[in-house]
C-alpha cells in the first residue's frame, strides 16, 4: 500500500497537468501513444514469453493502428484497420509451426492489437472535442473512484465471490459500492466540469462508464488468468504494470468517445 500511494502522489499530479496543458506540443497524444506502445509490449510479453519476432510484430500492428487515431490529420480512425489485419493474416499463414497454434496465436495477436491499439487511442478522439479536457477528467473521476470504492468496499463486506474463475479477489459487494461510488462521483464531478447536462443523463453515464471500467478490469484479468501471470508488468512500484492501471478506462474511453461525438458534437 507504500508503494501504490507513492507512486500516486508523483503520478496523479503528472497527469492533471498533462490532461490540462495537453493541447500544447500535442501533449496528451504523446502520453496516450507512449502508454498505448508500453501496454502493448506488456501484452504481448505476457501472450508469448518466449518468442521475440511475434512480440515485435504485435506491437508494430498495434502502433501503427494506432497512429491512425493518434496523428491528427493522418487519417480517419479504423482507416489502417484492413492493412492491419491484412499484415496479421498473411504473417501468420506463411509463418513456421503447427497450424492449429498458429490459428490460436493469430487470435491473440488481433485481440491484442485491438484492445490496446484501437480501443485506448479513442481518448484522444474524446480529447479533441470541444470539452474533451472535461470529459478525460470525467472518465478517469468515474473509473478511478468506482475501482479504489470497489476495492475498500470489498475489504470491508465482500462474502460472495463476484467471478472467481477470472478474479478470485473481487466481490459482488464491492462491485456494487464501485458503482455507486462511480455515479456519485459522477454526480459531483460533473457540477464543475459538465455543468451543461441534466442530473439525470450525468448519473445514468456514470453508471455506464462505471460498470465499463469494472467489465475493463475483469477483462484485464482475464488476460492474465489465460497467460497465468499476476501482474501485466512491474513499471509502477505497488501497481504492476501499465496495463493493469489503464484496464479500467480502455472500455470507458471507447464509449464516451463515440457518446459524445453523437450527443455533444
Amino acid at each position: 500500500m507504500r508503494a501504490r500511494v507513492a507512486t500516486a502522489l508523483v503520478a496523479i499530479p503528472l497527469l492533471v497537468a498533462i490532461i490540462t496543458f495537453g493541447h500544447v506540443w500535442y501533449l496528451f497524444s504523446v502520453l496516450v501513444f507512449l502508454t498505448t506502445a508500453v501496454a502493448l509490449a506488456e501484452y504481448f510479453r505476457m501472450a508469448f514469453p518466449k518468442n521475440r519476432k511475434e512480440r515485435l510484430l504485435g506491437i508494430f500492428m498495434g502502433v501503427v493502428l494506432s497512429m491512425s487515431i493518434l496523428v491528427p490529420g493522418l487519417a480517419e480512425p479504423g482507416l489502417f484497420v484492413v492493412p492491419v489485419v491484412l499484415v496479421g493474416f498473411c504473417g501468420y499463414l506463411f509463418s513456421a509451426g503447427e497450424l492449429e497454434q498458429r490459428y490460436c496465436h493469430l487470435g491473440w495477436t488481433l485481440l491484442g492489437v485491438f484492445y490496446l491499439g484501437y480501443l485506448f487511442p479513442h481518448i484522444v478522439v474524446t480529447y479533441g472535442t470541444s470539452q474533451g479536457t472535461e470529459w478525460v477528467f470525467f472518465i478517469l473521476l468515474v473509473a478511478a473512484s468506482g475501482d479504489t470504492a470497489a476495492y475498500f468496499t470489498g475489504m470491508a463486506l465482500g462474502k460472495r465471490k463476484l467471478y472467481p474463475e477470472v478474479s478470485p479477489g473481487k466481490t459482488v459487494e464491492g462491485a456494487i459500492g464501485g458503482g455507486v461510488a462511480s455515479m456519485i462521483a459522477g454526480f459531483f464531478g460533473a457540477m464543475f466540469l459538465l455543468p451543461a447536462l441534466s442530473w439525470l443523463e450525468v448519473v445514468l453515464l456514470a453508471g455506464v462508464v462505471g460498470f465499463l471500467a469494472q467489465i475493463g478490469d475483469l477483462f484485464e484479468s482475464w488476460i492474465k488468468r489465460v497467460f497465468g501471470v499476476k501482474d501485466s508488468g512491474r513499471l509502477l512500484p505497488g501497481h504492476g504494470g501499465l496495463l493493469d492501471r489503464i484496464d479500467s478506462i480502455i472500455f470507458p474511453a471507447a464509449f464516451i468517445a463515440y457518446y459524445v461525438k453523437v450527443l455533444h458534437p
